[in-house]
């Protein structure tokens, strides 16, 4: 019978430990308090890119199902992805095959497991059969698996396309060379190596057990797991019910939870073999990721050290005001295209501190006691921030910036008008100041509204006549979207005839009110949108030829040849550029 857990252990609630080893940083999970101990633990391999963001959420409910398991786990970033170091000189998958070794001893040090279960997904499963034999691994659950390198890398530019039309970007804002998806780039040393990798071709097994997570109409998936038995592995299989809605967007990604309880099932299969765990060494307190410019601080925060998020200082003298960084919708705390991480370190470079975390059910942290499942737009989210301005003036690091984009806007200037510690405000694309509590979230982000402008430009585009006859737009979606921008100018033409008297006008009434209160107290707003974006169109609306020019506190600056998310590198460089000036003019 397996001992129980008397060393740490993970409390429901709480976020993991991080850790930091080979310029990476990772995610310990211990087994939760009250389970039975096991020998064995559970090491995560991410997929790649986009995958790796819609999944990011994923890790960590497959974290706590094993950690109610008795098994412990680690979760981390590959070498110039997410929060890890940037890579300097990219060797194939050489150095991406080290972290993941480094990650298995790191693992094996704080678990004392005597035994190692791999989960990869997509690319990730693919590295579990590369390395299991390297790793000692006894076992492996393998889901949406890259079989063919090739294939896959035709598949990752045609699904890159569909993201960045999904986006809106126009021909000259994407990344057309080598081999991207939504503003990541794969070194391209990484996609040679990466193009000849062929599952097919395995000669041996890796491991003893396997469960393959198959995706719907995918017969390479149903082979492979085929190959494996062949091989002499004892193969489980289970459905990847879900897996189009898991991937296709993390802002509107639903969790796969028949596949979590199926995984779930599996691991608890093996997870205790009557052989207690060797001796452990004890968490750090505190770790430290240095780079060029800047020390980072992976660190847990909040109640019960709910959330979990990172302090990047500059490694010189500070200077200026600290910038709190709010993540978008459910994109983990790196940020779209990692910039929120590029933007935490450029910061640290010119000598401004920052802080980017997840906030509670989005990607490391969990989820809060009593909010709701959708917490985009919520004010159970002002809880979150006022944690990170406790911990933030804790550590002596005010005066404090709030800064985010499109629904992190938001939340910065909720933040700012609810709480007197924030000095400055720059929300980047704000779709609105004030959310109506009558409208769906979700039935929102769906419909994904554009300026009337841009609905102009792109019905002059012959691409859009093509999409249109292919099938791949939504045309009454697009002409409900229209009708509501247009309503929304009959309103801001006939204030004092709708103002009070509809929903979008008492909306209106009460922004106005809070850009008077921010007015009052002096704090500086920085409004930053792309040109054309619709939070600009809605600004105009709401607010009038006069816009915001009365009060002498809020400047509007606009980014030209940019999309909402900020792809472009330009575009990026004018924000961080803006975004500090409006941290040393707050300092």
């Amino acid at each position: 019978m397996a001992e129980q857990v008397t060393r740490s252990a993970w409390h429901s609630g709480e976020a993991a430990h991080p850790v930091v080893f080979g310029g990476t940083v990772g995610l310990y999970t211990p087994p939760a308090a009250g389970s039975l101990l096991s020998d064995a633990a559970v090491l995560f391999l991410s997929p790649w890119g986009f995958e790796e963001m819609c999944t990011r959420k994923l890790w960590r409910l497959l974290a706590e199902r094993a950690a109610a398991l008795g098994l412990a786990s680690l979760r981390f970033d590959y070498p110039g992805t997410g929060d890890a170091l940037d890579l300097v000189e990219p060797a194939g998958l050489a150095t991406w095959d080290d972290s993941i070794v480094e990650a298995a001893r790191t693992l094996r040090r704080f678990s004392g497991a005597r035994r190692l279960v791999l989960i990869g997904h997509g690319l990730g499963a693919t590295f579990a059969e590369r390395l299991g034999t390297v790793l000692g691994a006894d076992a492996a659950v393998l889901m949406a698996p890259v079989v063919s390198g090739r294939f896959y890398l035709r598949e990752l530019s045609a699904w890159s396309k569909m993201v960045d039309e999904g986006l809106g970007l126009r021909q000259e804002q994407r990344i057309t060379t080598g081999t991207a998806i939504a503003g990541l780039v794969l070194p391209e040393k990484i996609a040679e190596t990466v193009r000849g990798l062929n599952l097919e071709r395995l000669e041996s097994q890796p491991f003893a057990r396997a469960l393959v997570v198959e995706r719907p109409g995918r017969d390479k998936d149903a082979a492979f797991a085929t190959h494996l038995a062949t091989l002499g592995t004892t193969v489980s299989r289970l459905d990847y019910s879900g897996y189009d809605d898991l991937v296709s967007n993390p802002t509107l990604a639903h969790q796969p939870l028949a596949v979590i309880e199926g995984v779930a099932e599996w691991l608890a299969q093996l997870a205790y073999k009557g052989a207690n765990a060797e001796a452990s060494e004890p968490l750090p307190g505190a770790v430290h990721l240095a780079g060029d410019g800047f020390i980072e601080e992976p660190l847990r925060f909040g109640d019960k050290t709910r959330l979990f998020g990172t302090l990047c200082l500059p490694d010189g003298p500070r200077r200026g005001a600290t910038v709190l960084l709010f993540g978008t919708a459910y994109d983990r705390q790196a940020g779209w295209a990692r910039g929120v991480t590029e933007t935490a370190r450029r910061l640290a470079a010119n000598g401004i501190a920052s802080l980017r975390f997840d906030a509670a059910n989005v990607g490391d942290s969990p989820p809060a006691p009593a909010a709701p499942e959708q917490v985009q737009y919520s004010d159970t989210q002002l809880a979150d921030a006022r944690a990170a301005l406790d911990l933030l003036a804790a550590r002596g690091l005010g005066p404090v910036v709030a800064a985010g984009r499109c629904s992190g806007a938001y939340l910065a200037f909720r933040t700012a008008v609810d709480d007197r510690r924030v000095a400055a405000v720059v929300p980047v694309n704000a779709y609105t100041f004030r959310w109506d509590p009558d409208m769906s979230v979700d039935e929102a982000l769906k419909v994904n509204p554009r300026s009337l402008d841009d609905y102009r430009q792109r019905l002059f585009d012959p691409a859009t006549f093509r999409r249109l006859f292919a099938g791949e737009i939504n045309l009454g979606r697009a002409l409900s979207n229209v009708g509501l921008q247009i309503l929304r100018r009959l309103v801001a033409l006939a204030p004092g005839l709708f103002g009070r008297f509809t929903r979008a006008g008492r909306l209106s009434l009460a922004a106005h009110g809070d850009f008077h209160d921010l007015a009052v107290r002096k704090v500086p707003v920085l409004l930053i949108y792309s040109e054309g974006d619709v939070g600009l169109e809605r600004l105009k609306l709401d607010f009038g030829r006069r816009g915001l020019s009365h009060h002498g506190n809020v400047t509007v600056e606009t980014i030209p040849d940019a999309d909402h998310n900020l792809s472009p590198p330009q575009a990026q460089a004018t924000y961080r550029a803006l975004l500090l000036d409006a941290a040393l003019k707050a300092g």
